[in-house]
Order: structure tokens, then sequence, then C-alpha cells
């Protein structure tokens, strides 16, 4: 559902006298986050459910991870492919760009395919990741449309638009998927607060983030997981 909403968000794109081009982004693309957001909720609770009725098998971990690869994967590629296409339109002759400058869009989907087959085979990550999960990845993608609808920051919400800008989000987030940087996993191993600090900090980050920033709460909290991660790797 995400991807039907990504497919037919209603861009319109109009001239005036002058031949300049104006965007319009409806609130429909942003309902492609609503039902991402929903992928990662079913996403959690899986595991969950299937330890409940003694259903886990190994059918189940590879359809976990190919449902993984469509919510986390190919919908955000597409999110950035739809935001690459609208920064060239804003360019003179920008409706003809060449499928080449939008492809890269779908190296996220790629990465996100290897780090998941990659973590199929290493079952040493329990507690811990090697690389950022791709259910984080995938989320700090859906978080684009709702932050340019919702943001009234003329600054970021131009930076949404800015090819750069967007391919170094491509080359750093599908980097970071398949990185083997020690990353956590929000799993308790106990009740000690020495032994799980990172995780109750990121949670009360999280939570102050999302209490002053709104959705651009995402990034932040993207950027602070990586961070503490990084700091507490030997927790």
């Amino acid at each position: 559902m995400a991807i039907v909403c990504i497919l037919q968000n209603g861009i319109t794109i109009q001239y005036n006298a002058e031949g300049a081009q104006f965007i319009d982004i409806p609130e429909k693309i942003a309902l492609a986050s609503l039902f991402m957001g929903l992928a990662a909720v079913v996403d959690f609770l899986d595991g969950f459910v299937a330890r409940l009725f003694s259903a886990t098998s190994e059918m189940g971990k590879q359809l976990d991870s190919l449902a993984d690869v469509v919510s986390f994967g190919v919908a955000p590629s597409m999110i950035i492919y739809q935001f690459l296409r609208m920064s060239f339109a804003r360019e003179e002759s920008g409706i003809e760009v060449s499928y080449l400058w939008l492809a890269p869009a779908f190296i996220i989907a790629a990465a996100g395919a290897y780090r998941l087959a990659r973590f199929n085979i290493d079952t040493n990550q329990q507690y811990g990741f090697k690389g950022v999960p791709i259910p984080a990845a995938g989320l700090l993608i859906a978080s684009f449309p709702l932050i340019y609808w919702h943001s009234a920051n003329e600054t970021i919400t131009a930076l949404l638009f800015n090819k750069w800008f967007l391919y170094t989000v491509i080359a750093v987030v599908s980097w970071l998927m398949i990185s083997k940087l020690p990353l956590m996993a929000m799993k308790f191993k106990n009740l000690s607060v020495k032994d799980n600090l990172s995780k109750i900090i990121l949670i009360v980050f999280s939570i102050v983030a999302i209490l002053l920033l709104q959705w651009l709460a995402v990034p932040v909290i993207f950027i602070g997981y990586i961070i503490l991660s990084l700091l507490f790797k030997n927790e």
C-alpha cells in the first residue's frame, strides 16, 4: 500500500507565463509513510506472535526478510526516486531527466537486501547489529514526506529537494546498512540499568526529540542511535 501511494502521489507540475515550474505535493504521498510505519509495528510484533503460538521456523525467518526488503528497501527507494524526480523537475528541462540520474535511488533497496541476507546467516546479532538495521534506514526515509508536508522551515524543505543532498542520503544510508559498525539492538538483556544504559538514554532522548521536533525528530533519533551505539559499543 505504501508503494501504491508513492506511485499515485498526485504530484502536479505547472507552468506560469515565464515557463517556471511549480511542484505541488499533495498530502497523499505522506500516506506511504503511514503504511511503512504500520509495517514497522508488524515487523516488531511478528516474532513475538510467532513465539507465542510456537510457530517459529526458517520459512518464517525468510518471509520476514522478504517483507522487510519491500517495506523498508523498495518503498524508501521509491520515495527517494520521487524526491529526486521533483528536484530535477525544478531545473530547466528537468522533466526530461535521464533515468540514469534517478536509478541510484534503488541502491538503498539493494543495500538493504544485502544487509538482510548477511543478517540471516549470522548467528551473533541477537543483542547487537553489524550495520544499521533496514527498518531503521527505511523509517528514516519514510519521514521525509512527513517532514516536507508538516515543516514550516523553508531551509529544511528546500534541502529535501536538493539532489545532492538526496544522493548523499543514498550513499550514507546504503553504506551504513552494509557496514559492520557495532550498533545496539533494542532488546534488554536484563533489568539492570547499567547493562542497558545506552537503550535507556536513547528512549529518553527520543521522547524529548519527538516533543520538541515532531517529525523532524526521526532523523535526529537516527543519528542519536548511531552515536550512542558507537559510544556504548562494549555494553
